[in-house]
């Protein structure tokens, strides 16, 4: 998976994020997981509004994310690993061991906070599918609660989903400046090819409780 590292101060939102590589998001053995294709309707956007009649609600302190539930996609799983960068800058990545866990960029904001979290979830391995591989059943609307350490729990509604070829991996749109509490979950997608998927999946979502 080719994605954009952002760093968590707002003034290093004014950067541009680099690429990195998930190696092993592909499998191209008899276990290997039909893949998404939400090309003709993928319309992404961050621009959110609250459901009518209600107002948005205030952002939450930092704290660290612990567990995630998207109950459209059968995920449910933590603690979350925690990913950093690279020592060339590029962002860490589930190993293919941790396959069926989450991991939270932790130099980016965390859920709730204003700005886009960032979550990373393999779609499939060499070993098989992972605990994304469900990520094409999410459609807009759908819930996704991630859990805090300080106990409390922030709740996304989906806005958009979004499939792209790695190399126009949308680095602004995923980790550019926001002035409400959004979230990023992103996976692999697209047919095999040579081992490996050619496609990110991008969900997106605001915070709504």
């Amino acid at each position: 998976m080719r994605l954009t590292a952002g760093c968590r101060a707002a003034a290093a939102l004014l950067a541009l994020p680099l690429a990195a590589v998930l190696t092993g998001c592909g499998a191209d053995g008899p276990g290997a997981t039909p893949a998404p294709n939400l090309r003709p309707f993928a319309t992404a956007t961050t621009v959110t509004t609250a459901p009518s009649g209600t107002t948005a609600p205030d952002p939450l302190p930092a704290s660290v994310p612990v567990r995630v539930s998207v109950p459209a996609a059968g995920v449910d799983t933590g603690p979350l690993l925690r990913l950093g960068l690279n020592d060339d800058g590029t962002i860490e990545v589930p190993s293919v061991a941790r396959a069926d866990r989450i991991g939270w960029y932790e130099n980016g904001v965390t859920p709730g906070e204003v700005g886009p979290a960032v979550l990373v979830g393999h779609f499939d391995t060499v070993n098989g599918p992972a605990v994304m591989r469900n990520v094409g059943r999410i459609e807009p609307g759908d819930p996704i609660t991630v859990t805090r350490e300080d106990g409390t729990r922030a709740v996304f509604a989906v806005t958009a989903l979004e499939q792209v070829d790695k190399d126009a991996f949308p680095t602004d749109k995923v980790y550019g400046r926001t002035d409400r509490p959004e979230l990023r979950l992103i996976t692999c997608g697209g047919e095999i090819t040579h081992g490996h998927r050619p496609d990110n999946v991008i969900v997106y979502a605001a915070l709504v409780g």
